[in-house]
């Protein structure tokens, strides 16, 4: 039986950055009495952290598992507390640290969750020892497992499909991965869904393919991973360590370069980082949803270091790529696509990679469930929740349609307010902009009175909220895709 805890944990691991979920919610242990949900962080930072960002996440997952909204109370650990090992609370059986069920309410205080802090607890002890240290100064759980080789990689070469939009970009990635790429730095850049992750992944894997006596060592993580990690350090008195750890590879793969952006302590380490990797001779890839000349205020030496090795940029695939992608994909799901299906798909999805898969696989979820065959006729159905027809948005469009969707006028669309909704809704055309039509970034800034840097970063905001996954994520994934449906304008 999974304890409250654990249920309430496997909603969050769904619903949160993978990168969020290990440092911020594993290391929590709960319990549970008269409807209020108490978790006890290892110490107060992360308590107080907890309560700032993620509170809102862990009540909408206490409800859904609870029937009703608890109120949760993060509390730290009392310092010297007794360390006892945590568990999730996903065994069979309840253990200590878990509440097995409401019955549970009975339980004694739980203590720190210690299991995820060991090598912080033992470095702060010995400081401790020598009066350098207090106990109750003991950092972030820095969850940081060695995972050259146990990264589960999604993606690899044989399944990326090659088209004249993308063949560079894969030439590339291969070249990097056999180090027959004359550079020792490459730098993928593209919209979002058309693969800049899949070679990433496949980069890795390729090299975590390898014998294990010739296995080179990999870390694979994105700028926002990379830059709570550094947090975390910072707060353990832990750096040295992680700049072992990222300095001391072979290969380094950081995706969404572009989050670094303003973020100048975070910039520092990566320019050292990237600088003391390519002194010893290692690899680095990195992606972002924009080119190294549209980064905006980022340190020059940086961008220096982005634009020193090879710079591949993936398009959109043209029709007979897509189709390929599609006959690709059907493959791997073990289903006989007709020749008429895959060519309607990919004629009428063209946005992205990422729509195609969405539409076959919803395609192929509807034909088991109905226990029927793929027909013109379902994929028609289906083809009713995306693209209807061959068709093109126009900036007076998108913003006509944001200003539908958020209920918002114009005028207020374009006001200077900071008001949360207005803001979100100038971020979406932002985004939907950049995508839809061919408006350079300034181009777009000057029709709202706004710097380029502004749009950059609204861009940037939009698209991590939407891979979070988080309620607002949700809600504005489901607000632009209702847009891009019903929002379009027919070619004539």
């Amino acid at each position: 039986m999974i304890s409250i805890w654990g249920q309430i944990q496997n909603i969050l691991e769904k619903s949160l950055n993978p990168g969020l979920f290990k440092v911020w919610i594993s290391p929590l242990a709960a319990e549970v009495r008269d409807d209020v949900l108490r978790l006890v962080a290892p110490n107060e930072f992360v308590a107080a952290w907890v309560r700032d960002r993620l509170l809102d996440d862990i009540v909408q997952a206490a409800t859904a598992v609870l029937g009703s909204a608890p109120t949760v109370v993060v509390d730290a650990a009392a310092p010297g507390a007794a360390p006892r090992p945590l568990r999730t609370g996903r065994a069979d059986a309840p253990a200590a640290g878990t509440v097995a069920d409401a019955g549970a309410h009975d339980e004694a205080p739980l203590a720190a969750p210690a299991v995820h802090v060991a090598h912080a607890a033992q470095a702060v002890a010995a400081r401790t020892a020598s009066g350098a240290a207090h106990p109750s100064q003991l950092g972030l759980p820095l969850d940081m497992p060695a995972s050259t080789r146990a990264l589960n990689w999604r993606f690899s070469f044989d399944s990326f499909v090659v088209g004249p939009n993308n063949e560079l970009a894969y030439a590339a990635s291969r070249g990097i991965s056999r180090e027959s790429l004359s550079a020792d730095t490459l730098f993928l850049s593209s919209g979002p869904g058309l693969g800049k992750t899949h070679l990433m992944q496949a980069v890795g894997h390729a090299l975590c393919g390898v014998s294990n006596r010739a296995a080179p060592r990999v870390e694979y993580l994105t700028a926002e991973e990379f830059a709570t990690r550094l947090i975390a350090a910072l707060k353990a008195r832990e750096v040295d360590r992680f700049k072992a750890r990222y300095r001391d590879v072979d290969v380094l793969l950081l995706e969404d370069v572009h989050f670094l952006q303003g973020k100048e302590r975070m910039q520092d380490e990566v320019l050292a980082t990237v600088k003391a990797l390519k002194s010893r001779g290692s690899r680095v890839v990195l992606s972002s949803s924009f080119a190294p000349r549209d980064l905006k205020n980022l340190d020059t030496q940086l961008v220096s270091r982005f634009c020193s090795g090879f710079l591949a940029h993936i398009d959109k695939p043209g029709f007979e790529t897509r189709r390929r992608i599609l006959c690709e994909k059907a493959r791997l799901h073990q289903v006989m696509l007709p020749d008429n299906v895959t060519d309607l798909l990919a004629d009428r999805i063209r946005s992205d990679v990422r729509q195609i898969e969405s539409c076959l696989h919803n395609l192929v979820l509807k034909a088991k469930l109905l226990n029927r065959q793929i027909s013109m006729e379902m994929a028609w159905e289906v083809l009713g929740h995306y693209a209807q027809q061959e068709v093109v948005m126009d900036f007076e469009g998108i913003v006509r349609k944001v200003c539908e969707g958020f209920g918002i006028s114009p005028q207020q669309l374009n006001s200077r307010s900071r008001k949360r909704e207005y803001v979100v809704a100038r971020n979406s055309v932002f985004y939907l902009a950049r995508k839809h039509t061919e408006l350079s970034l300034k181009e777009i800034g000057d029709r709202f009175s706004r710097r380029h840097s502004t749009v950059l970063k609204g861009i940037t905001s939009i698209e991590r909220e939407m891979s979070r996954e988080t309620p607002l994520g949700r809600q504005v994934s489901n607000t632009l895709s209702l847009i891009e449906r019903n929002g379009r304008i027919t070619y004539p």
